[in-house]
């Protein structure tokens, strides 16, 4: 009982030096001369501190980023992950292979699918994607920001079922995306945003366990009546921020 209580003691003794450092490093990569300032424009909006602290980021983690777009995320979590963890990026990273990733400092983040899985069927106002084997395990973390939307259920499906398969037992998957009212047909309006208690339940499906949620991103001025491209909610979007893990 004794040395039980001493490894416990332990670890809460580093955990405060291991929070600081992370909340260094990605201090870091926020204050990198090479960001953009229309990438740090953003930062109050996002607070991506707070959001991978939420995560439970660590500096040593393998981390696979999920439909990095154009790589707002990528920026910090490269060099964060740089020296002693590992950043996986997949599914349409081609914008990241021609643009970022050839600058200095991401020569280490590795690509490992493009987006040859995901189409967008005639008609449809979604992409879609089959099951997808990102030939990658033993991943800790998984993260997607405001990429849900974009997808019909199969995509969906597919997408968070590539998540369960890259992560080890214990591994979170941590999704931030736009609040739709629960319930709600689908109009124009809201076709970009996701009932969060839809999302909890198909994510669940896909085998993993709901862990907890944040309101970092909760904003009480959306509606959630209007189209989040609009100027009157654009960049000001309430956002569901959940986290869950594989068991």
């Amino acid at each position: 009982m004794r040395s039980l209580f001493l490894a416990v003691a332990a670890l809460v003794a580093i955990s405060p030096a291991m929070a600081a450092d992370i909340d260094d490093k990605v201090t870091a990569a926020l204050a990198a001369e090479s960001r953009p300032e229309a990438d740090r424009a953003r930062d109050r909006n996002r607070k991506p501190l707070a959001t991978l602290k939420f995560f439970g980021l660590q500096d040593d983690m393998r981390v696979l980023e999920l439909i990095p777009g154009g790589g707002w995320y990528t920026r910090v979590l490269a060099p964060v992950l740089a020296e002693d963890g590992k950043l996986y990026v997949a599914l349409g990273a081609g914008r990241l292979s021609e643009g970022l990733l050839t600058e200095p400092g991401f020569e280490g983040v590795t690509v490992i699918e493009d987006e040859a899985n995901m189409r967008r069927e005639s008609g449809s106002r979604y992409y879609t994607m089959d099951s997808v084997d990102l030939d990658v395990d033993n991943i800790d973390m998984v993260l997607t920001f405001r990429n849900v939307h974009n997808f019909d259920a199969g995509g969906r499906a597919g997408m968070h079922a590539a998540a369960f398969a890259a992560l080890k037992s214990g591994g979170i998957y941590g999704v931030v995306d736009h609040t739709k009212r629960h319930m709600e047909s689908e109009t124009p309006e809201n076709r970009r945003r996701v009932d969060p208690v839809q999302a909890i339940k198909e994510i669940e499906a896909a085998g993993f366990e709901f862990v907890d949620y944040s309101t970092l991103h909760y904003r009480a001025d959306d509606e959630l009546e209007y189209e989040v491209g609009r100027k009157s909610v654009s960049g000001n979007t309430d956002r569901f921020t959940l986290k869950f893990r594989k068991p």
